[in-house]
């Protein structure tokens, strides 16, 4: 792989890891009364997004593992 590659791998797995944190938090359902099936709405959010979360990791373990931390060339023990 490229070292261009590399870097638009890396920025591109960086903005996801942005994005999941910035929507963790759903402020924009704070105050919201609002209930589906019995639970809030801001918990069935956290539901799912924990969901997605996991299938992203999962993700990133299979084919981003390493990105920005391992050297370009692979293993670098010999």
């Amino acid at each position: 792989m490229t070292s261009t590659t590399m870097d638009r791998e890396t920025y591109a797995w960086a903005a996801v890891a942005v994005l999941l944190v910035a929507l963790a938090i759903p402020w924009f359902w704070w105050g919201s009364s609002r209930v589906v099936a019995g639970l809030p709405v801001w918990v069935w959010w956290h539901v799912g997004w924990l969901g997605l979360t996991a299938v992203v990791f999962a993700a990133f373990a299979r084919w981003g593992w390493g990105l920005g931390i391992e050297p370009a060339g692979g293993d670098s023990d010999g």
